[in-house]
């Protein structure tokens, strides 16, 4: 290396020293490091110590076994020793649950006073596969948990779930007031809950002269939200790849962790909103402001236990203990309907909207517009005549088909013209070998171009086709319109229709064989037979036609657990195919396609050549003049 290089090292090198050293904490930020990781620390220990002696508490009022003079000596200790933890906050630390309920004509919401929080959540129009009577519940009991950290004035820190809160009377219907007591008559905080809306329900913690009872310089307070997600469906397997971990930033970026194996996600951003979903329905947790510092934990649940996935977040959310703000969230529990979530953006502004809809999954961005666009609005439309959801899928396909009918017709008739010159074709390949693959190419294009052939155009079908078929394939497994509807033997069109079961598993396939799925995969196979007789094939790719028999068996195992609907669907859609394909045969034989291919080669004989054409010729002519110039040289060597 010469002396300029060594230089530049050197100076890169001082660079990075004084960097370090000038970041470099002093002594004194070190200090303060080290005092907020043992107040930490101290207030970790008095959070357990507070949990141990709530659960002292709880047992105290079970236990008998001791004399009354000792159950005295006990209590008084146990009250010097709750005096001590809980501070001002001591007489909410025993008490008896006691449960409130709010309701309207969608949602039942169970309130436990010993935690304040909503233990229970039911959705009244809707039942858990196998359940007509019972209404589907989201969670109950300690299936959900959710707390807030309070840090008292003596620095206690103290966690809302463990506290009795009291019920306050109100004439105001779908609300309830639960109140943490203190030993100040007029210090306390209100939790208040409002359910005014069909899925939604709000809650204000409202917090009344706490100034002297909590610490002065808090502006936030840790929440804590923990549920686990019972299996609602038949199929556990399709139920699990919809189920995951969905939250919103503030600005509108959706983020979401994996729903195949446990993940966790730390995220400095503000958070708009967290949602814990499963195939159909969600539990959905709304700032009015934001959450900061967030964790997220989503973890696998067993296959036996009853729940599909686990949902943990820990978080922290603005808080005034002044009382002049009151911190505000809404819970969204109900269904993962298109139109229901997006109802809660009518009116809104765009910075201030939701995109509830957004837990919906609709597919990639062009297949989310075409469902939004297309397929979304033809299923209302046929849904609002009222007809069966099996004459609306019926009515679907045809659309669709319509659509691309156009682009279909010019596939096959591309097809058939190269399957009627395939004897000119046959010509071309014995008069130029494959040693002269550039002149069997431009014969060959040339041929194309007098008969009106574009070898391309057979992909326009599918240009145009498979996006649609990929909207379906997402919109109709996650469309809870399909749930619980019943077509012909399949009773739940939105899970697997199994007409056969057995004891033990399959590799790929599984436990079941589902009818309409292995009806479509018959119709596909027919479908690749009639496909394969209206081609031109070579003898020598046999090998090749027995994938194009592969590739619909495979469907059987691919499709075996996806919902009968969409399976249905794409049997209609053979079905239609299949039509098209024996009406086109019909009408675009081999003698009228020579007799168009004669009259394409007659207009365009006495043409100039396209431009295209012009430069093709030109290319290869060059080609075969650098090809003739490299021989030459080889053989001079």
């Amino acid at each position: 290396m010469d002396k300029n290089t060594w230089i530049g090292f050197l100076l890169i090198a001082a660079i990075i020293v004084g960097f370090t050293m000038l970041n470099r904490p002093s002594k004194e930020q070190l200090a303060e490091r080290q005092r907020l990781q043992d107040s930490i620390t101290a207030a970790r220990m008095a959070e357990a110590e507070a949990q141990r002696l709530s659960d002292e508490i709880t047992a105290s009022f079970t236990s008998s076994d001791n004399s009354t003079a000792s159950q005295t000596d006990s209590h008084e200790d146990l009250q010097q020793r709750i005096n001590a933890t809980y501070g001002s906050f001591a007489p909410a630390a025993k008490g008896e649950a006691q449960w409130i309920t709010l309701q309207n004509e969608h949602l039942k919401l169970t309130l436990t006073t010993h935690g304040g929080m909503i233990e229970r959540a039911e959705l009244t129009d809707y039942h858990a596969s196998g359940d007509s009577i019972n209404p589907l519940c989201l969670f109950r009991g300690d299936e959900s948990e959710m707390a807030f950290t309070l840090i008292t004035a003596n620095n206690r820190i103290l966690q809302t779930n463990n506290l009795y809160f009291t019920p306050v009377k109100t004439d105001i219907p779908g609300r309830a007031i639960l109140r943490i007591p203190t030993t100040s008559e007029d210090a306390y905080i209100d939790f208040v809950y409002d359910l005014s809306d069909n899925y939604m329900v709000h809650l204000s913690i409202v917090p009344h002269n706490m100034q002297t009872e909590l610490a002065q310089n808090v502006n936030s307070m840790e929440m804590h939200w923990r549920q686990l997600i019972p299996q609602h469906e038949q199929g556990r397997k399709f139920e699990e790849r919809y189920a995951r971990l969905q939250y919103m930033l503030v600005g509108g970026d959706m983020e979401e962790l994996s729903e195949t194996k446990d993940d966790s996600k730390k995220e400095s951003a503000r958070v708009k909103w967290i949602g814990y979903k499963d195939q159909f329905f969600s539990s959905v947790l709304i700032a009015d402001d934001a959450f900061t510092g967030s964790v997220f934990r989503s973890m696998v649940q067993g296959k036996h236990s009853g729940y599909i996935k686990e949902y943990a977040t820990h978080t922290s959310v603005p808080f005034d203990i002044t009382g002049k703000t009151s911190t505000g969230m809404r819970f969204y529990f109900g269904p993962n309907h298109y139109h229901t979530l997006k109802t809660y953006d009518n009116g809104v502004e765009k910075e201030n909207r939701l995109y509830l809809n957004k837990l919906v999954p609709l597919g990639w961005k062009i297949v989310s517009w075409i469902n939004t666009v297309l397929v979304i609005p033809m299923f209302d439309l046929f849904t609002g005549w009222g007809l069966h959801i099996g004459i609306v899928i019926l009515l679907m396909t045809i659309v669709i088909k319509l659509i691309i009918l156009p682009f279909v017709f010019v596939s096959y008739k591309s097809s058939a013209k190269m399957k009627a010159l395939k004897p000119q074709i046959d010509a071309i390949n014995e008069k130029y070998p494959e040693e002269k693959m550039q002149e069997r190419q431009a014969a060959t294009m040339q041929l194309y171009q007098q008969a009106g052939v574009s070898p391309m155009s057979g992909c326009l079908p599918m240009i145009f086709q498979f996006p649609v078929l990929m909207a379906m394939f997402w919109f109709l497994p996650t469309a809870i319109e399909l749930r619980g509807k019943s077509l012909l033997w399949a009773p739940d069109l939105s899970t697997y229709d199994a007409v056969f079961h057995w004891s033990f598993n399959i590799p790929l396939l599984g436990d079941h064989l589902s009818l309409f799925c292995l009806l479509m995969t018959v119709t596909n196979i027919v479908y690749t037979y009639i496909t394969m007789q209206s081609q031109a094939t070579d003898p020598n790719m046999k090998f090749m036609k027995y994938m194009m028999y592969a590739m619909p068996l495979m469907f059987l195992f691919i499709f075996n657990d996806y919902a009968a609907g969409l399976s249905y669907y794409y049997l209609v859609s053979l079905f239609i195919t299949i039509l098209q394909t024996m009406i086109f045969r019909w009408t675009l034989n081999d003698e009228k396609m020579l007799k168009e291919i004669e009259r394409n080669k007659k207009k365009k004989a006495g043409k100039p050549k396209s431009g295209f054409m012009q430069r093709l010729e030109q290319m290869q002519r060059e080609q075969q003049k650098l090809a003739r110039e490299q021989a030459k040289a080889n053989m001079r060597r």
